[in-house]
């Protein structure tokens, strides 16, 4: 175990693990943060049998839980079919099952088994070899894939099972920057032990890495403290706005350098806020920075 305050992993941030079928999410989970040293949790489970993609936050950056798991997931699927169906009937029930859909968590699942409605933006039929279908699916988070193929199977008129299911993205975080546990453990060892930090620093990613699709606002280095106090922001604290929004919607707050200071409420919207002038725009929600990160800007009122 490391240290709280050991400078080479970040008390903060983000590793995606390519996780292997077999284990838990918790106990993938639980291994990258022994690993690392650090407190843990992921953002969206996967099945013992599933594998890909499992996103774990460290530290902090635990609290942007709420965005990881809101954010759209890709899956590749093999389906298999348990009746002869032609491949462009294949083709034509997946398409039909592009857009919104219903469904209820299956009977083994963490959640209450209530109807829900999710939307499926793309299903792309890669190969069919006789009773065996490969598809790519792109969907919103919480869509049942093991469900899907059951309801394919309705629509095709026989039965039909997942037979492997791996994950091959969630929101910005893909396959192709997946590191396995056994690479996580071993950059850590050759960062401490041997010297070279480089491979662990390319693995492990900042909090702003969550929140990319997120509308952004700039703030000015003499206002970063305050926030982390948890003050209100004022349009006299904001550079610039990235993206448009909403009052009542969900921003990320950024120093001019891209660092994430923390989320926020937008008490006005974009098209209202002008930067540099005075009025509050922004209510924290989640703080991530830590206070005295930047040098203090404000001033307490004398009593």
């Amino acid at each position: 175990m490391t240290g709280q305050g050991e400078p080479l992993i970040p008390a903060s941030g983000i590793v995606v693990i390519d996780k292997p079928r077999g284990p838990s999410s918790h106990q993938v989970t639980a291994w990258a943060g022994d690993i690392l040293g650090r407190r843990v949790g992921h953002a969206g489970t996967l099945d013992p049998g599933v594998s890909g993609v499992l996103v774990v936050m460290f530290g902090g950056a635990v609290r942007l839980a709420p965005v990881l798991l809101s954010h759209d997931k890709e899956y590749i699927c093999l389906m298999r079919i348990h009746g002869d169906v032609s491949r462009r009937m294949v083709d034509t029930v997946a398409g039909e099952f592009v857009g919104r859909v219903y469904q209820r968590p299956p009977r083994r699942s963490a959640v209450k088994r209530n109807l829900r409605i999710r939307e499926i933006h793309e299903i792309e039929i890669l190969d069919m070899e006789g009773r065996l279908v490969l598809f790519r699916v792109w969907c919103d988070a919480g869509t049942y894939i093991r469900t899907l193929c059951v309801h394919m199977g309705y629509a095709l008129g026989v039965c039909t099972h997942t037979q492997e299911l791996r994950r091959i993205r969630s929101g910005p975080f893909d396959e192709a920057g997946a590191v396995s546990l056994h690479e996580l453990a071993d950059a850590v060892a050759t960062a401490r032990e041997g010297g070279d930090p480089v491979p662990l620093q390319q693995m492990l990613l900042p909090p702003a890495s969550a929140v990319v699709d997120l509308p952004k606002v700039i703030i000015r280095d003499t206002a970063v403290d305050a926030i982390c106090h948890g003050a209100v922001l004022a349009g006299v604290g904001v550079v610039r706005v990235e993206g448009g929004f909403g009052r009542g919607e969900v921003v990320a707050i950024m120093t001019a350098r891209g660092e994430l200071v923390g989320l926020g409420e937008a008490l006005v919207g974009s098209s209202v806020l002008k930067p540099g002038e005075p009025g509050l725009v922004v209510a924290p929600t989640t703080v991530l920075m830590r206070p005295g990160t930047y040098p203090r800007g404000w001033m307490t009122q004398r009593r």
